[in-house]
């Protein structure tokens, strides 16, 4: 069977950098390259940790610094999620690939037009680099089999009361990605808070026993802290679950939906608003996902980490 060409597209970011465990480790995807784009730190910071993830995971495929901030609106950060360096915790190696000297779009319509097979973008941060690609090089659009992404809720917000970081970041682009005709999975808060790991999960994922579990585990100590302060009862683990989706569609629940995003509003701009009931008359755009099998995911995440045993870095 032939692989499944990806490309990797996030703000790492403790949950985008699982998502990234999560591709490597199956044999399945061909990652073809890696981007990076500002949102849950500057893209300096997200650009520093993507080299550096890829360096712990050994993703040997061309990575490249994406777009610096939104399309239209002002750049927002999350270090009180992901703290000052964006990938606060334990420590990580220096970048071993080298970075690209070409724009982020260019590189993706390179991948995307040169593959036989039609590619699949994970995207794990706002939707920046996938809206200008479709603007700028519309011809690669036909060979774009999905986007899977994390981003919105159809139910509720967590940055706005109606509106999620990744589209509130940057709501133009994800209107740009979301009426382009492109088979869309949207992993939201709906399903994305039920992801959730847990402090008893941590001595289970650390005694995997190899150095990318003993960091994962570090990174989830550190990433469940905020949320717990404000409710949550661990860390929950967003972006695997637009990997999760494509590779293991037996652990989610879904439901086509007709799906657009709202540009105005004083507290609604930036939401994924969803057409239940069919009341605008338009065809479904969007496979949302809404529900998990939470154990299912952390059994994932040991076979996952698996894939490691044997494979270690200087750091």
């Amino acid at each position: 069977m032939n692989k499944i060409p990806v490309i990797l597209d996030g703000d790492p970011g403790h949950d985008d950098a699982i998502a990234w465990v999560f591709a490597k480790a199956d044999p399945r995807l061909d990652i073809r390259m890696v981007s990076s784009v500002a949102g849950n730190q500057t893209i300096e910071k997200t650009t520093y940790n993507m080299r550096r993830i890829c360096t712990l995971l050994g993703i040997d495929a061309p990575q490249v610094r994406g777009a610096v901030r939104p399309v239209t609106a002002d750049p927002v950060t999350a270090g009180n999620w992901h703290g000052e360096s964006g990938l606060d915790g334990p420590a990580m190696p220096e970048p071993a690939y080298p970075l690209e000297e070409i724009p982020a779009v260019d590189l993706m319509a390179k991948v995307i037009s040169e593959s036989e097979e039609p590619v699949i973008i994970f995207p794990t941060g706002p939707l920046t680099n996938v809206a200008e690609l479709l603007m700028i090089h519309p011809e690669v659009k036909e060979k774009i089999g999905r986007i899977s992404l994390m981003g919105g809720g159809v139910t509720h917000g967590n940055w706005k009361p109606a509106a999620e970081f990744n589209i509130m970041e940057d709501p133009e682009a994800a209107w740009t990605v979301f009426h382009s005709g492109i088979p869309i999975t949207m992993c939201g808060l709906d399903v994305t808070e039920k992801a959730i790991m847990q402090p008893d999960d941590f001595p289970r994922i650390r005694g995997v026993g190899n150095q990318a579990a003993e960091i994962v585990a570090g990174w989830l100590e550190f990433f469940y802290r905020y949320p717990m302060q404000i409710g949550y009862t661990g860390a929950p683990v967003h972006d695997p679950c637009a990997v999760l989706a494509v590779t293991h569609p037996e652990i989610f629940t879904m439901k086509d939906y007709y799906v657009d995003i709202e540009l105005g509003g004083e507290y609604t701009r930036g939401a994924t608003v969803a057409d239940f009931k069919g009341g605008l008359g338009k065809e479904p755009n969007t496979t949302v996902v809404l529900d998990i099998d939470r154990e299912k995911y952390i059994d994932l995440l040991i076979e996952a980490l698996h894939a490691y045993d044997g494979w270690e870095v200087a750091i």
